[in-house]
């Protein structure tokens, strides 16, 4: 039987550039506020609303809306799921540079 390509282990939901990026910003443990990851990310309101979407839908982040001084904001975390499936997909990138450079 022949050993399938390491690209196979890509998931779709994670690997798609704007929703790895959000997963990586949120890695570091850090909550992050809408606004500071739609500037990060260099994205609109609307865009980065429907990759939110997505990723919650998957249960890889949580989002709170905190109102205080002024209007409501929504900070975003990543779950234990989007922590393992970022790592899964960063494997699985690894093994791709590793047989592409082999």
């Amino acid at each position: 039987m022949i050993e399938p390509h390491p690209s196979v282990g890509l998931d779709d939901i994670v690997h798609q550039r704007t929703r790895l990026g959000i997963l990586a910003l949120l890695r570091s443990g850090v909550t992050m506020e809408f606004g500071a990851l739609r500037d990060t990310l260099q994205l609109t309101d609307g865009n980065l609303n429907r990759h939110l979407k997505v990723l919650d839908d998957a249960g890889l982040i949580t989002s709170t809306r905190k109102t205080g001084h002024g209007r409501p904001r929504t900070w975003l975390t990543l779950t234990a799921a989007g922590r393992t499936a970022l790592d899964a997909e960063l494997a699985a990138l690894r093994a791709i540079i590793t047989t592409a450079e082999g």
